[in-house]
């Protein structure tokens, strides 16, 4: 069966940054939006990394936001709330870490192109954060919301990378079968074998790669982000 839907990644791969640049920016951001509630930066950080690590582990049955937001408050359940101005701030502070970019994409001829050529296109980016963040990274790369017919996030997604599910729960939410979809992403943790575990077909993006148990590559369809582009438009 000829390819009809591709899940592309976003961190990485269609937005050009490396994590540790962007986490730095982001935490340091989001810590000093939250000190004036009494959240101590560093504390703030560990709280917020293990909301992260509960996602992870999510086992389909709540949200992510469920879980991330139990944990979150459970670690300090004498400070004021702090999702009010987590919202807030990925609806403007947010914007910020756009400084971490290695540099200036317009990813907006490659995923048209694609459309026209009659793909699904759906982002499939790990779903740890609201969809407002999705979206202001978007626009970083002059990409919006209505470029894709779903963008995981932590309101609409039950499961998160690594966890193949996260897969499996696109498909089940969109209907589309393993011959249809191909995954297209930088982590070969996150992205290419958790799809390769499926069945389903990959192709990894090495401008910014991230391979961080040393997978063996070599039978990888993979290339730059422009190349990816070519090896997709060849398999309409």
């Amino acid at each position: 069966m000829k390819k009809s839907t591709i899940m592309f990644d976003m961190d990485g791969t269609l937005v050009p940054f490396v994590s540790e640049d962007f986490l730095k920016l982001y935490f340091a951001g989001l810590t000093k939006k939250l000190a004036p509630l009494g959240y101590a930066p560093k504390t703030a950080v560990d709280d917020l990394w293990a909301g992260t690590a509960a996602m992870v582990k999510n086992d389909g049955s709540r949200l992510n936001s469920e879980v991330f937001w139990e944990v979150f408050r459970a670690k300090n359940p004498d400070k004021p709330d702090a999702k009010p101005l987590c919202d807030e701030f990925y609806v403007n502070e947010f914007d910020k870490t756009r400084a971490s970019l290695r540099e200036n994409r317009d990813m907006k001829p490659m995923i048209t192109s694609l459309k026209n050529a009659g793909f699904d296109l759906i982002l499939s980016t790990n779903s740890v954060f609201p969809l407002s963040a999705m979206i202001t990274r978007l626009k970083w790369i002059n990409l919006d919301e209505s470029d894709f017919t779903l963008i995981t996030n932590y309101d609409n997604s039950s499961f998160c990378k690594p966890n193949p599910k996260y897969f499996s729960e696109i498909m089940e939410k969109t209907g589309k079968t393993v011959d249809e979809c191909i995954v297209v992403g930088n982590s070969v943790k996150e992205d290419i074998m958790p799809a390769k575990s499926l069945g389903l077909a990959t192709f990894w993006v090495t401008d910014y790669p991230e391979n961080p148990d040393n997978t063996d590559t070599s039978s990888f369809d993979k290339g730059s982000i422009k190349q990816a582009e070519e090896f997709l438009l060849n398999l309409v």
